[in-house]
């Protein structure tokens, strides 16, 4: 079977502890997760988190098996990468020692719909949301100028349509 990431949505109580014990679940299976991310929903004691593994589809299964054999959590779903929406944020601090870089980066930014959000002597911070292949892409083409440090969020995802995860 071959690997590949699978994005798995959960709704989960909105509680200390409960990101602790799904990522332990994760670690005692020995899966890595490739990224998280997790948020508050439309109703304030439920959060949703957005999980990233990578895995055959076996693995991925017992994963959500896994998932919901804990108390902590409401609702599991495998979404379909063919029809979900996915976003990630990135804050990227590229070097831009002069005008001309400084410029070519701006005009970078620009094409990929991301903004400069911050302006030192010697560097600029870039603002980009996206796919992950969109920051993927983006970071490609500035790492010739020199990244000082990228920071993502991770993906965050929901099914498109009316299909969705949560309680009814």
């Amino acid at each position: 079977m071959k690997e590949q990431n699978h994005i798995i949505s959960t709704i989960v109580e909105h509680k200390p502890g409960v990101l602790y014990l799904i990522a332990n679940l994760f670690r005692r299976r020995g899966f890595n997760i490739e990224s998280i991310s997790v948020g508050a929903t439309e109703q304030s004691d439920l959060a949703r988190m957005t999980i990233t593994v990578k895995g055959d589809e076996r693995t991925v299964e017992q994963v959500v098996k896994q998932l919901n054999k804990l108390i902590d959590v409401i609702k599991v779903a495998i979404l379909d990468p063919d029809s979900i929406v996915t976003r990630e944020l990135a804050l990227i601090k590229v070097r831009a020692l002069d005008t001309k870089v400084r410029s070519d980066i701006i005009n970078y930014a620009e094409i990929f719909r991301a903004r400069v959000v911050d302006v030192s002597s010697e560097s600029l911070m870039v603002e980009i949301t996206g796919t992950s292949d969109k920051i993927d892409a983006f970071i490609d083409l500035i790492k010739p100028f020199g990244i000082k440090e990228v920071a993502r969020s991770g993906i965050t995802a929901l099914a498109r349509g009316v299909k969705s995860v949560r309680i009814e």
